[in-house]
């Protein structure tokens, strides 16, 4: 951490309040980086490789002014972009003298939007001394979720394990040399190491808790990954780029019910959806405007079940498909698709239909090759007798289970 406050400060000139973007991922040399960065006070932009494509755009959005990339091998190369103009959300930020945090979402509308955190709000929930521990840090460093393991993992002096690609047999490997006890991912991986068996060649006894969020988890994904991990505790959590990560607890390894809230977080229910005040909110989005209203709400857009102090989440507004009126989560038709022994992972969308305004289609990728007339009459009948009539598919779709996810381990539900 000294030897980059010395590269920041006195060889490259960086000072506070300046905008500086770190491409590449989680290892020891960027961790180091980050805190360097947060010290001298200038506002980070983490990049990945996985969206290369789009570091042009996001870095005109945040009006980067320097960039430290590294490679797979720790290589790394420093670039002054001479960026004079600055974003007026960030500028005003500035006159707070304290470090930042910018990451990006698309939400619901697919356009980026940049978001400006307070670094000092965001590590403010780690000051109260916890457990430290052995942390698989899987989710990306671009990501909210990310840089908020990124941060837990040494504020309670834990270990940081950083791996250099997360496919199955990858993280298990990594998982056994490691020692590894805390693996935070999402419902979508656990389903693709489920199909994968690759854990069957593993010792993955270490792990003691797995964390899981940003998509909703089904019960038959849940149910298979405590067979797998007998001896760890399953706990979701939940958190949005704009709130932070709000503390939670789950109702039990078996069960979807979660509650939230505690110190920095309140939450309220209005029509069956989750609002959230947070004392770790976001500064605000730098190229839009600010969904938080003047008493420090934001709608999350998340349908919830409520049961006591629990809730379970069934999806996002931004989800749910209309079929001739009636409400269809894909998550609730995707938990009973992956019931067949057949199926490794099943996606449900919505597909534009005259009479019925939506109807649904299914991808499923198999465990064994089925003709597709076959799948989708086989399919259909296995669904009759739990589900109702308009949420069962009218069409499967046979593809890969790498066509069904981004490279963050999320579903893709293009409504088409």
């Amino acid at each position: 951490v000294e030897e980059w406050e010395n590269r920041i400060s006195k060889k490259y000139k960086i000072g506070a309040g300046k905008v500086v973007s770190v491409l590449g991922d989680f290892s020891p040399q960027i961790c180091a980086l980050f805190f360097a960065l947060m010290i001298k006070k200038t506002i980070i932009v983490p990049f990945t490789h996985i969206i290369k494509s789009e570091i042009s755009e996001l870095k005109d959005i945040a009006k980067v002014q320097y960039q430290f990339s590294f490679t797979k091998d720790q290589t790394w190369s420093f670039e002054d972009f001479n960026q004079n103009e600055s974003n007026d959300l960030i500028a005003k930020f500035r006159e707070k003298e304290l470090p930042g945090l910018v990451v990006f979402t698309s939400g619901s509308t697919g356009e980026k939007k940049g978001i400006l955190h307070d670094c000092e709000r965001v590590m403010k929930k780690f000051v109260n001394k916890r457990a430290g521990w052995k942390t698989v840090l899987f989710l990306m460093m671009d990501h909210f979720g990310g840089f908020n393991t990124f941060l837990s993992a040494f504020a309670y002096e834990g270990m940081a394990v950083c791996i250099d690609e997360r496919k199955p047999e990858t993280v298990c490997r990594v998982i056994e040399q490691s020692s590894a006890n805390l693996l935070p991912t999402s419902p979508t991986f656990l389903n693709l190491l489920i199909a994968s068996k690759c854990y069957k060649y593993f010792n993955l006894s270490s792990i003691k808790l797995i964390t899981y969020g940003t998509e909703v988890m089904t019960e038959s994904t849940l149910q298979k990954t405590r067979e797998i991990f007998p001896d760890a505790r399953i706990k979701q959590t939940y958190g949005l780029s704009e709130l932070g990560v709000v503390r939670s607890r789950s109702k039990g390894n078996s069960s979807l019910m979660i509650k939230i809230g505690g110190s920095g977080f309140e939450t309220k229910i209005i029509d069956n959806i989750l609002w959230i005040r947070s004392e770790s909110n976001m500064i605000g989005y730098l190229n839009a405007d600010n969904p938080i209203d003047a008493d420090g709400w934001m709608c999350t857009d998340d349908h919830v079940e409520v049961e006591g102090e629990y809730i379970k989440l069934i999806g996002r507004t931004s989800d749910l498909i209309n079929v001739g009126g009636q409400k269809v989560f894909p998550s609730e038709v995707e938990n009973i698709l992956l019931q067949d022994d057949n199926i490794r992972e099943a996606t449900v969308f919505g597909v534009k239909h005259p009479l019925m305004g939506w109807i649904i289609h299914s991808k499923v990728s198999l465990y064994q090759p089925e003709e597709r007339k076959d799948i989708s009459e086989r399919l259909r009948k296995f669904c009759i007798d739990k589900l109702p009539k308009f949420k069962i598919p009218v069409k499967f779709i046979i593809e890969k289970e790498s066509n069904q996810h981004n490279d963050r381990f999320k579903k893709i539900r293009r409504f088409e």
